[in-house]
């Protein structure tokens, strides 16, 4: 770790972090909050993917379903109008409208070989993201002046790494630069975000083994063909699943860096507040060393 002992951090006149765990722990939210206090520059991946390494791909979709209405249709090929992508910190949606879900077309669904296909594109989009931390890291600095640095990555960061290894070349490359921050949640979290997404069910992003098994399981309990699964009632299927797949693999990230619950972030109101809240977890890993 960057930061060898709650001292290390106190002193270091640059804190660099980065959060990762279940999406709706509070990762965004805490980094609104330090980018709110004026030091601390916010690099959002989610955000990076959709501008930066997925924005064309976005856009080209939505073309591709305006250009079904013959009125917007004459439009784009005269150059009329044009149509871009608005994303932001607060509205990553156009992001997750891509990746969208397999399924029925008649049900907004996607032939499950055009969903891996984007799947793919997501993945190779996160990883492209997450290595360009150090860089944004140089940038905050040199550029506008910024000395403390929070990276806030997506929910599915542990589908890429494997925390068990110690040569995992992107864990390695993550933590020269930053101190991983592992926000877990408790058991009543997991069930609160699986109402949360039963109400609501959004795309998401899954380790390409993981989808299979979940397609091949999901078609043979319920006989459904391929091209008639209610795209919907798949991720709702899916996500106590997912949640489950994904724990062990944030629990093995967890010895990169420090781990903070969902309860002691809720609290969390001030910069200084969250960088007192380190310093406790650092010196709370410290005392269960010795």
């Amino acid at each position: 770790m960057i930061y060898q002992s709650a001292q290390d951090w106190r002193d270091a006149t640059h804190k660099r972090v980065l959060f990762y765990g279940m999406s709706g722990l509070g990762k965004t939210h805490l980094s609104n909050l330090l980018r709110g206090s004026g030091d601390w520059f916010h690099y959002s991946i989610d955000y990076r993917i959709g501008t930066r390494y997925m924005g064309e791909l976005i856009v080209d979709n939505a073309k591709a379903h305006a250009m079904q209405v013959p009125f917007l249709r004459d439009l784009l090929l005269s150059d009329s109008i044009y149509l871009g992508s608005n994303i932001t910190f607060d509205n990553l949606a156009p992001v997750s409208t891509y990746l969208g879900k397999p399924g029925d077309p008649s049900k907004g669904g996607l032939p499950i070989e055009e969903y891996r296909q984007r799947q793919e594109q997501f993945r190779r989009a996160e990883i492209a993201a997450l290595e360009d931390t150090a860089y944004f890291i140089r940038r905050a600095e040199a550029l506008y002046g910024y000395p403390h640095f929070v990276c806030d990555t997506g929910g599915s960061i542990c589908e890429w790494v494997d925390g068990d290894d110690a040569h995992d070349p992107l864990l390695n490359e993550l933590s020269k630069h930053c101190l991983p921050i592992y926000l877990k949640g408790s058991d009543a979290h997991t069930q609160e975000l699986i109402r949360r997404f039963d109400r609501a069910p959004k795309p998401m992003a899954y380790q390409p083994e993981f989808l299979d098994r979940a397609w091949n399981d999901y078609l043979s309990e319920t006989g459904s063909a391929a091209d008639k699964v209610d795209p919907d009632a798949f991720i709702r299927w899916t996500y106590a699943r997912a949640l489950a797949h994904r724990q062990p693999r944030y629990d093995a990230m967890a010895k990169w860096g420090v781990t903070l619950t969902a309860d002691e972030v809720a609290g969390v109101q001030t910069a200084e507040q969250f960088e007192a809240l380190v310093a406790s977890a650092l010196e709370r890993d410290a005392q269960a060393s010795i």
